[in-house]
């Protein structure tokens, strides 16, 4: 995901896209394998944008997309992908009926929205009608939450899923010190899940949630059940201590 926006690095705005990318992209079994954060630059969006699409199999970016002076993402994807950018007329009528529903002027301004590499593919917004777009494995969306959201919901149904990862969570009375050495031996003995530890403080004492993932069944649990084992383990060596 390339999250675009000098208000996201200011600390102005505070993103919620990524979080919300995260969980629909896990849940329709696609791994979300990087997330970057950069300003309203051109050259170094396209330049971003170059490294990421070459690199997965998929890119969301989130905004810079609106009708003002610095919404210039589709210039820099039109830059990164070599192409012209101009007017997309599917865009411009789409536009042009909604603001004329409302009794409003199609401005310069409101215009800017309907900019598009040369054949780049609309992205639906049901919320505010100004189209996210499509470039090869680009996927172009809007900054606000809502319209990210509702964009997004569109282009994954568009998308093959893969299968889903299934997760147990292991409640840990012991911090990650204690248990750093075993779950790295459990790690290595079972390649199929990942699992992962979570610490915790509750102003006493720490603790641990360890979290086994896998797109494996049988992989999970006995990776899950291993992580009980070493607890038990664990804490009968503590009690005899």
């Amino acid at each position: 995901m390339l999250a675009i926006g000098d208000e996201l690095l200011s600390g102005r705005t505070k993103d919620k896209n990524i979080g919300h990318l995260a969980e629909f992209l896990t849940l329709a079994g696609i791994d979300l394998k990087e997330v970057r954060i950069i300003g309203d630059e051109p050259h170094f969006i396209a330049d971003t944008l170059n490294t990421l699409r070459r690199s997965y199999d998929y890119v969301f970016t989130s905004g810079g997309i609106g009708p003002t002076h610095d919404d210039l993402t589709a210039d820099a994807v039109a830059a990164a992908f070599g192409l012209p950018i101009g007017e997309h007329p599917e865009a411009v009528e789409l536009l042009a009926d909604y603001y004329a529903g409302r009794g409003l002027e199609f401005t310069d301004a409101r215009r800017r929205m309907t900019r598009t590499p040369e054949g780049a593919t609309l992205i639906d917004n049901p919320v505010s009608k100004a189209p996210g777009f499509r470039v090869d494995n680009v996927f172009v969306m809007a900054g606000v939450p809502q319209i990210f959201q509702a964009m997004l919901g569109n282009v994954l149904s568009t998308l093959p899923a893969g299968r889903a990862i299934a997760s147990l969570a292991i409640p840990c009375p012991f911090g990650e010190g204690d248990i750093g050495d075993p779950l790295r031996a459990l790690s290595k003995a079972h390649p199929a899940v990942t699992i992962g530890s979570y610490p915790k403080f509750d102003g006493d004492r720490y603790s641990t949630e360890i979290v086994v993932r896998s797109r494996d069944d049988a992989a999970l649990k006995s990776a899950a059940a291993a992580v009980t084992a070493m607890l038990e383990d664990l804490g009968r060596a503590r009690s005899k201590g």
